[in-house]
């Protein structure tokens, strides 16, 4: 086919699925650069489009909302960091080992300004939270719970039931629950 009146340009046509999967490339692209800098408050829908090159329809052809959006880098981005927690863990066979590989490789991972700012600051607050739960158990928790059963059957650690709030609350903070009449004393005393 003559490209612009030269007739040895014979360059093949794009097809319509080659168009939109590079136009969602780019949107995905400008908003993963601008949610990574600026956060999720701070992109503003215009600066994405124009950044990617396409208009605002096109955005919302690909994508319902830009928490929708939103979503799909945070997808893209987990996965990447997954990939690469995954193959820092599997250089051994040793269970324990492969935790302790990856949670180092999850902690430089996750030492990127960009990433920490999807995954960890705008995430919690962007995406519903049975959603972020179900795609975090598809992810990182899905991953963290195969090696730790590994560890388990592999006599490493020892299992025992687990009060999902309550044990990372006490991880997190150091802290233990407080019986209930006991929280409402000091509840009582902070209101008075």
């Amino acid at each position: 086919m003559a490209v612009k009146g030269d007739p040895d340009h014979t360059a093949p046509r794009r097809t319509q699925a080659d168009r939109r999967a590079a136009t969602r490339a780019a949107l995905l692209s400008s908003a993963r650069e601008l949610f990574g800098a600026k956060g999720f408050a701070g992109a503003g829908r215009e600066e994405i489009v124009e950044r990617a090159g396409v208009t605002r329809g096109a955005m919302y052809h690909h994508f319902a909302s830009k928490e929708d959006l939103f979503r799909a880098v945070w997808e893209e981005v987990e996965g990447e960091v997954m990939a690469h927690v995954a193959e820092a863990a599997m250089v051994t066979t040793d269970p324990k080992e492969e935790l302790r590989l990856g949670s180092r490789a999850w902690l430089e991972y996750a030492a990127d300004p960009a990433v920490a700012r999807i995954c960890l600051i705008d995430a919690p607050a962007v995406l519903d939270p049975v959603l972020r739960r179900q795609l975090s158990e598809q992810y990182g928790v899905g991953m963290v719970r195969a090696v730790l059963q590994a560890c388990i059957d592999a006599g490493q650690i020892t299992a025992r039931p687990v009060d999902r709030r309550g044990d990372a609350r006490r991880a997190l903070t150091g802290t233990r629950r407080l019986p209930t009449r006991h929280r409402r004393s000091v509840c009582a005393r902070q209101s008075s």
